[in-house]
């Protein structure tokens, strides 16, 4: 079975990017102690929709029009923000893949995240939908003229050395729950075929599926290894760790099913999509897995152009 799609730039810089790079810094702020009847002043005068309340540098929570119009309706005598502002602050952290940003906004339906830092919790920003869609443009058009410099044939590399048989070997070490490093191996992995002069579509589903990928074995295990090898007509993805293993692989393959603990949940994965978009990115993937020992998990992905695909 062929992938559903080809993968677009679009969903390549998603997963590439990260949520620091395009969100706003400018940020209109309030503190706890900022009366409601400020507030609607603030809200008139900067045309805004909504503001993080900090305390310092500390996100303490967030308040919007809808909670003034609240306040506004029910003639309630003038308070502190504090008394109104919602608490529980949904974040995104500025080191996030981009992807996180998005899955969120789909699942939430919010108009607009709070951005922290990872380490001391501070508001370094705001991101909506309209950061990341200007954001990707821009990216978009520095990344076009990149490509066209590189564009180049893979089979022109291989035709330029001589052998009876060829192939490429690269190998990534990938360190269990180091989210600061989410998305790394898969990042130099992209740089190093785009500039072997692979199709940019190939290059895509490379990437994508090697991130999925790599984010299980952050997320799930206490490391692993990647191991790629690319040849003149396809590209072998092998990823194995050492981790507690899968009781139930059919399970897993499930759109949706997720075994991540609430804390991995909390900074944004294991929404449980990940072999799912690997198997849509793959013209074979093969998931093997023993308790207590760990996972092997092979993908390859044809070079060839109109290459039919199937999943094991």
């Amino acid at each position: 079975m062929a992938p559903e799609s080809n993968i677009t730039k679009i969903q390549e810089l998603v997963y590439e990017m990260n949520v620091g790079e395009v969100m706003h810094k400018d940020v209109i702020t309030v503190s706890p102690q900022t009366s409601m009847s400020e507030f609607g002043d603030i809200l008139h005068d900067k045309r805004i929709s909504g503001t993080p309340v900090v305390d310092g540098d500390k996100l303490v929570g967030i308040i919007s029009l809808e909670d003034f119009i609240k306040w506004l309706a029910g003639r309630q005598p003038d308070c502190p923000i504090d008394q109104k502002m919602t608490r529980d602050v949904q974040t995104l952290y500025a080191d996030e893949p981009l992807i996180q940003a998005v899955n969120k906004f789909e699942q939430l339906g919010f108009g607009r995240f709070a951005v922290i830092g990872r380490q001391n919790k501070s508001l370094l920003g705001i991101i909506t939908k309209g950061d990341i869609v200007e954001g990707l443009l821009k990216k978009l058009e520095i990344g076009y003229h990149e490509e066209e410099i590189r564009r180049y044939r893979a089979s022109h590399i291989f035709e330029d050395i001589v052998g009876d048989k060829t192939k490429l070997f690269f190998q990534y070490d990938v360190a269990g729950h180091d989210f600061k490093r989410a998305g790394e191996s898969a990042s130099r992995l992209k740089t190093t075929l785009k500039r072997l002069g692979l199709n940019p579509q190939i290059v895509r589903r490379v990437a994508i599926a090697t991130y999925e990928a790599e984010m299980n074995v952050i997320i799930y295990t206490y490391g692993g290894k990647i191991r790629v090898r690319v040849e003149p007509r396809e590209i072998s993805v092998e990823v194995e760790d050492s981790g507690p293993g899968i009781p139930d692989v059919e399970k897993v393959l499930q759109p949706g099913y997720s075994t991540a603990p609430e804390w991995v949940r909390e900074l944004g994965f294991g929404a449980g999509m990940g072999l799912d978009n690997i198997r849509k990115c793959a013209s074979r993937m093969d998931l093997k897995s023993t308790v207590g020992k760990g996972t092997q998990l092979s993908i390859c992905i044809s070079i060839e152009d109109g290459a039919e695909s199937e999943t094991n």
